[in-house]
């Protein structure tokens, strides 16, 4: 018999190129998104909270650029406007408390002064003692904290107890009678900055335990997860599992807890300057206004309303702004 002509081929397989191909298509299919990025794409979904956060940029930005906003409008917020003042009510001429396009938000009652301008410098104090003394209060409750619930014990039971005390302590009784008593000069500052120095620390100092607590809680539960043992195992020190271990997990309830505390500070730092104790006239100041702005409720209501909207949208952009980023933080969150 003949050998047949032609012996049957082999398959042909794929081509190098084609590899190629598979193999960066699945390297795109399982590619990994980082938190920071699954945080991201679940706050931008959260429409509030991107409001919220524009609004508290908007009013940083208003903090920084007031003395350029108010050369904008032409007007300072300590200048004096007396002819626009009724000389017998005392009140603004015209409507809506003297409003204008010279005055914006109009004139303040008695003496004049252009309530725009005061409303954007009041709120360098406002976000100023907000922002500053939530850093003190996350520092002190982040280093406290950790200590506590890592290393346990006796640093533990001392640490826990100054929280409680300090949770039970009337800051606000104390902060009157600190400021009250506070030289006008002190460590090269006088005046207001003295009193911007004390309310910042005293309104820190009081509101670390809160984040304290938080901080401790968590170490507690990340000192015995499986990569805590690892590291220990392999002959890791305190110092590198506290900084190299811990800490990068405690970074989102830090942040979180940031973002909720500082519209705190702001109500705190206008009430005190509502009783009186807070920065000294003539610095402009939303609780101040307020404060002035009892007197003329009836008579000029919008001097009222105005700083106690501004202190409302402020509040309220952070309070969105902080639950929309808790929610996306949160890893067993549903947006």
């Amino acid at each position: 018999m003949t050998a047949p002509l032609h012996e049957p081929t082999a398959e042909a397989g794929p081509s190098a190129a084609d590899e190629a191909t598979v193999d960066t298509a699945d390297a795109k299919a399982v590619q990994g998104r980082s938190l920071g990025r699954i945080a991201w794409e679940r706050l931008k979904r959260d429409k509030l909270a991107l409001t919220g956060g524009v609004v508290v940029l908007v009013l940083i930005a208003i903090s920084l650029l007031a003395p350029v906003i108010a050369h904008l409008v032409g007007q300072q917020p300590n200048a004096y406007h007396e002819d626009l003042i009724d000389p017998l009510f005392s009140t603004p001429k015209g409507s809506l408390g003297g409003m204008s396009g010279d005055h914006l938000l109009g004139v303040e009652p008695v003496n004049g002064r252009d309530v725009f301008a005061r409303i954007v410098y009041g709120a360098r104090v406002s976000l100023l003692v907000g922002f500053m003394s939530a850093v003190v209060a996350v520092v002190l409750g982040t280093v406290l904290g950790v200590l506590a619930g890592y290393f346990g014990g006796w640093l533990d039971a001392l640490i826990s107890r100054v929280m409680d005390g300090l949770l039970a302590f009337p800051q606000l009784l104390f902060i009157i009678a600190l400021v009250s008593v506070m030289p006008d000069d002190l460590l090269g500052l006088s005046g207001t900055g003295v009193r911007l120095f004390v309310m910042i620390l005293v309104i820190g100092f009081f509101g670390w335990p809160y984040i304290g607590r938080v901080v401790r809680g968590q170490t507690l539960s990340l000192r015995e997860r499986e990569y805590v043992e690892a590291a220990r195992s392999l002959g890791a020190g305190r110092v590198y599992i506290l900084f190299k271990e811990l800490l990068p997990n405690l970074v989102a309830p830090i942040i979180v807890y940031t973002t909720m505390m500082i519209p705190t500070n702001i109500l705190t730092e206008a009430a005190l300057s509502f009783l009186g104790v807070g920065v000294k006239p003539p610095t402009a100041s939303w609780g101040h206004m307020l404060s002035t702005a009892v007197d003329y409720y009836d008579s000029d209501p919008m001097f009222m309303i105005v700083p106690g909207v501004a202190i409302f949208i402020t509040v309220l952009s952070f309070n969105l702004f902080g639950d929309g980023v808790r929610d996306a933080l949160d890893p067993k969150g549903s947006r």
